[in-house]
């Protein structure tokens, strides 16, 4: 079947009209990639941090252990993770199921991440089932995070094998992907419910994995009735940013995995998105940062309004290969100015008091011009280098950072990428003063040395 490149093209306007910045997009149907492109400086061999399209990854790992026959979804918490149950723990809680886990329908009438975290720092699936709950279970959804880590460690429990290892052997492995790396918290866990990073071709690869059942190229990965009952809808479900509005988030949810008017779909903040449409044989997989959270569902219109029409349209050589051409040349805007001609180094130090400051107030801010660009220093460990007019790439604590500059009057200002990440930071000096601002300031940490290691290891206030 044929597929009209003016759809994609169509999209690509759309996101652009829409303000929405793009890392990556690879639209595949039929198995067949249709197109594909990343905005330089992200590229189609780096990791991209999923955020909570985690999510989705982990009802793999649920299923994974149910076809084993070492799960099952009346299973409780509480006989699964014995040792981490409160003296203080409600009959509701103690009543909390694989089910009422993977639906998000615990009773609880919020998040409980950011509380649960509070209430047992050491210890989250303690500190959730210490949280009230606040209507039955199973009455309604409530989106939360920590319902997805809690299912995390029951899965390791049962299968006495740590998350990574057990998507390595079962998932990752048998469809070829090896680029994984996984953000953690403080003891070396992984989150389950965000953390993972993966390239755009291995998300779609997963996303044909839903697609076909369960199954890749002929052979089955999982179950075809576990792939099938976890991407319908299994409740009604209410939007992951209370009272907003999108229709693809009310249209309810399955084990881990959002419904949709047209499929189904996993999200991630700041616009990680891997959206199935099943009657078409489509998937589409899109990297990103987002500013609004309206943006997730304006990708989701757009796949609905653009490229849905195009399964079957006319080819048309010269649209093919303007299409082409533009996917090639896809870039995020470099900063513009002069090189200057500074011929000693500037030394300054950060001032912190901006919202989304990435380091301490007082860290030394040092500029050194080099050929065709800039070393700068931050603090005593961070060393990066900044290209005029292109991209240069550093790895100064082992994660990359893609980097361009310029001089705009008496003002040097630099963009620094994280490439594994959807964010980047602002680096602006003047005189003696630097200021460094995340543009997106990520849901984990605001410290950018932690960002820069591999594996982030953190305890995060929300995700």
């Amino acid at each position: 079947m044929q597929f009209s490149a003016s759809a994609i093209s169509s999209l690509l306007d759309h996101l652009e009209e829409r303000g929405i910045e793009c890392h990556s997009l690879m639209v595949v149907h039929r198995g067949r990639i249709i197109a594909e492109g990343w905005w330089a400086p992200y590229s189609a061999d780096q990791p991209h941090l999923l955020y909570s399209l985690t999510k989705s990854f982990m009802s793999v790992a649920v299923g994974i252990a149910v076809n084993d026959g070492l799960l099952r979804l009346d299973d409780r918490v509480v006989d699964i993770l014995p040792d981490h149950v409160p003296d203080d723990a409600s009959e509701q809680a103690r009543a909390l199921t694989v089910q009422h886990l993977l639906t998000m329908t615990t009773g609880h009438a919020e998040d409980t991440l950011g509380d649960a975290w509070a209430l047992e720092p050491t210890d989250l699936v303690r500190g959730f089932l210490r949280m009230p709950v606040t209507a039955a279970s199973g009455s309604h959804h409530t989106y939360d995070n920590s319902s997805t880590f809690v299912l995390a460690r029951m899965v390791e429990r049962v299968t006495g094998t740590p998350l990574p290892t057990l998507l390595d052997e079962r998932l990752f492995a048998p469809l070829g992907i090896t680029d994984i790396e996984w953000d953690r918290v403080g003891d070396g866990a992984v989150y389950g419910f965000h953390g993972l990073h993966l390239t755009t071709e291995s998300v779609a690869a997963f996303g044909e994995l839903m697609l076909r059942g369960g199954a890749w190229q002929g052979r089955p990965i999982l179950s075809q009735d576990w792939m099938a009952e976890a991407t319908r809808k299994q409740v009604d479900s209410r939007h992951y940013s209370p009272g907003a509005p999108g229709v693809d988030f009310h249209a309810g949810y399955g084990y881990q995995i959002w419904s949709s008017t047209y499929g189904f779909h996993g999200n991630g903040a700041f616009g990680q998105q891997c959206i199935v449409v099943p009657d078409q044989e489509l998937v589409v997989v899109l990297t990103a940062a987002h500013s609004e959270v309206r943006h997730a569902q304006d990708v989701l219109d757009a796949v609905r309004c653009f490229v849905v029409p195009g399964v079957g349209g006319a080819r048309d050589d010269d649209q093919d290969a303007a299409l082409a051409r533009r996917v090639s040349e896809l870039s995020l805007p470099m900063v513009e100015g002069t090189l200057g001609g500074a011929s000693s180094a500037i030394c300054a130090t950060l001032d912190a008091s901006p919202s989304g400051s990435a380091l301490a107030e007082g860290t030394p801010v040092v500029v050194e011009q080099r050929a065709h660009g800039w070393i700068i220093r931050l603090g005593l460990d961070i060393e990066i280098a900044v290209g005029f007019d292109s991209w240069r790439e550093s790895r100064p604590l082992g994660r990359p950072v893609v980097s361009s500059g310029a001089w705009q009057r008496d003002t040097f200002v630099a963009d620094l990428h994280l490439v594994t990440s959807p964010h980047r930071v602002r680096l602006t000096v003047r005189k003696s003063t630097a200021h460094l601002v995340w543009v997106t300031v990520p849901l984990t940490t605001s410290d950018l040395t932690l960002h820069l290691k591999s594996p982030l290891m953190t305890r995060p206030d929300m995700a």
